[in-house]
């Protein structure tokens, strides 16, 4: 990669067929503990695709994998290959800050800089510009758009110079997602976004996945079987580090091939 994010095969973002995430023998070391097993899956793009299992299987570490955020602690190690848009962003000549361009994240808790809404929105075409690359007008136009994408663009749009920390956590979550988007991602990692919400924002981050499929390739880790069945097109179910089963939400939960994944689902452990 030649300081550059990954880049597509195809021009569409949202080919069912055609594969956005690909681990072949994916590994994972924390220290002497070993978290990840042999994972190997393709996700496809322009779809959502869950990740589910009981706490401790893996499935957040699989997430952080995608975009090498793992490797911010310093004492993991990795085997086997993971391919984000046909690229291996293992080899050495990938830069790790263009891959989280492409590869955005978003945490369990809103995490919104303590800085003004229009200032956390534009903050990464801040970080990553060359000096005079954008007039304000360029951000002006990025800010509009990105809150219009996420649905917060009526809620805020007369106190964009307000604190981000005053917002509801709700509006709070869509702002970091808005704050990605300027960045062109291809890629949407969730950890778990919804758990910090209440019903009615739960709701409304489910409404803003819907409205962003197809856009861009997401994967949500979640604790929520509801939420999962509602949210995502296909599910991954690990267990113990290993990933059990992959296949459409549907399928998986009703009639699932394996007997760990129907224990899961329906409620027998974990």
């Amino acid at each position: 990669m030649d300081n550059s994010s990954p880049t597509p095969t195809q021009d569409s973002p949202a080919q069912s067929d055609s594969i956005a995430l690909e681990t072949r023998d994916l590994s994972l070391w924390y220290g002497d503990f070993q978290a990840l097993f042999n994972v190997t899956v393709e996700i496809k793009h322009g779809i959502i695709t869950g990740l589910i299992g009981p706490s401790g299987c893996g499935k957040t570490t699989l997430l952080r994998c995608f975009n090498r955020v793992n490797e911010r602690y310093g004492y993991v190690t990795t085997t086997g290959e993971m391919r984000v848009l046909d690229k291996n962003i293992y080899d050495e000549d990938v830069n790790i800050l263009e891959l989280r361009k492409s590869v955005g994240m978003v945490f369990q808790r809103p995490n919104p800089l303590p800085i003004s809404i229009y200032d956390n929105v534009i903050f990464g075409m801040r970080v990553h510009a060359d000096k005079g690359q954008y007039k304000k007008a360029d951000y002006d136009e990025a800010v509009e758009v990105a809150l219009k994408e996420v649905f917060l663009w009526d809620d805020v749009k007369d106190m964009l110079k307000k604190k981000a920390t005053g917002l509801q956590l709700e509006q709070q979550q869509k702002l970091c997602i808005a704050r990605l988007l300027p960045l062109k991602p291809k890629v949407i990692l969730m950890d778990e976004p919804c758990s910090a919400l209440d019903a009615e924002g739960t709701e409304a981050i489910e409404d803003l996945m819907s409205n962003l499929r197809g856009k861009y390739t997401m994967v949500i880790v979640t604790h929520n079987m509801a939420q999962a069945r509602r949210a995502s097109d296909e599910c991954l179910f690990m267990l113990m580090g290993k990933l059990i089963e992959h296949g459409d939400t549907s399928q998986l939960f009703l009639n699932p091939k394996e007997k760990d994944t129907e224990n899961y689902v329906e409620g027998r452990y974990g």
